[in-house]
């Protein structure tokens, strides 16, 4: 059922227009600690000249250069195809994460990939390609989380939000590079059955131009990590729930996936979210994409609404920075061909907002 809001203190509920974008639709953003803003333009369909992009005095720029963007399909692994994520982790380093699907075709070997960027070089200097155990011929990897105090090197999360096969959590030692899947198919991590949502006053299906109308199928999306580093939340797209599990258990791959499975945690409804986050005082922050809303959701379990405004046509990725902003991609999503029969109801342009709180990002480190 969809969620009645509470109003938010009028101080944290201003947006400030941060960029507007008149090509292709952004998805992921996140800001480095010195400032820097990145973006990201899947491949879905949009003609994309570069799938990453920095954004400087509102212009976005290839990065970390033009030639890392183009695709090549004889060297899959060494070209970002189109990257769903971008995060920046405690210590400063960029990462993309490439689904390696360019307009839903078939995934290269080698294309599903993590990849490590230097900010003070601009330069690529770490690849971890996904084994196809790992990542399946299904996976759509979507968003990641990190915790540098695990094993030697640091630990990724990532969620798998496939519309066509098991979703879940990936898990990543990054001084090794092995990769790991957790909640293989579990409940927590589907879309959930029956779930219909409403946004901007219409039932959001899948409505190709040809065929039958098909409910929401997105899985595990959403994901943010604790400012404690013990839980990891989140939440399939198609569905109202919230979820966590002990990060314990999924690092610890001498757990079986029952194990790890009793670790996991109904917190109940929330709202119809796609982008989470969290910040350094424990809360979590979620999108609602029915009330074009940011919710916080404090240690006790109760939320608040932080900003509703008709311009959150889809908020989507969540972003904190390190001088206590809050940035979000509104990206109309639900207007997409794939939701009308053929037609694109996107009106550019597309925005990036922030909004001041007060906390800065969680870093594990």
């Amino acid at each position: 059922m969809a969620q009645r809001l509470r109003e938010a203190p009028t101080a944290l509920g201003v947006l400030e227009v941060v960029a507007e974008f008149y090509g292709p639709m952004p998805v992921g953003v996140t800001v480095s600690h010195r400032g820097r803003i990145f973006v990201c333009f899947p491949r879905w369909g949009d003609p994309v000249d570069f799938t990453l992009a920095e954004l400087r005095d509102g212009h976005t720029f290839p990065y970390p250069d033009a030639a890392a963007n183009l695709f090549d399909p004889d060297a899959p692994a060494e070209s970002l195809i189109s990257v769903q994520s971008v995060v920046v982790d405690p210590d400063d380093r960029l990462w993309a994460l490439d689904t390696g699907r360019p307009r839903g075709q078939p995934i290269p070997a080698g294309g599903q990939k993590l990849v490590g960027i230097d900010l003070a070089r601009d330069e690529v200097v770490r690849t971890i390609v996904f084994p196809g155990d790992v990542a399946l011929p299904t996976t759509y990897l979507n968003d990641v989380r990190f915790d540098l105090r695990r094993g030697a090197a640091g630990m990724a999360f990532i969620t798998d939000s496939s519309t066509e096969g098991p979703n879940g959590i990936i898990v990543v030692d990054l001084h090794s590079g092995r990769s790991w899947r957790r909640l293989h198919d579990h409940p927590s991590t589907k879309a959930e059955w029956g779930f219909l949502p409403i946004v901007e006053g219409e039932p959001l299906m899948t409505r190709p131009r040809e065929g039958p109308l098909t409910p929401l199928r997105t899985g595990s999306d959403g994901i943010a990590i604790s400012a404690d580093g013990e839980r990891l939340y989140y939440c399939p797209l198609a569905s109202r729930r919230l979820y966590s599990v002990s990060v314990d258990a999924l690092a610890d791959e001498r757990l079986s996936d029952a194990q790890v499975a009793e670790t996991v945690l109904d917190h109940g409804e929330k709202g119809a979210s796609d982008g989470l986050e969290s910040d350094d005082r424990g809360r979590i922050y979620l999108t609602n994409y029915e009330h074009n809303a940011i919710l916080r959701r404090s240690p006790d379990g109760t939320y608040d609404t932080l900003v509703q405004d008709a311009r959150l046509l889809w908020p989507d990725t969540l972003s904190v920075s390190m001088d206590r902003h809050l940035y979000v991609i509104a990206n109309q999503l639900h207007r997409q061909p794939g939701y009308h029969h053929g037609e694109d109801l996107r009106r550019k342009p597309y925005h990036l907002f922030r909004m001041p709180i007060d906390a800065g990002p969680v870093l594990l480190t």
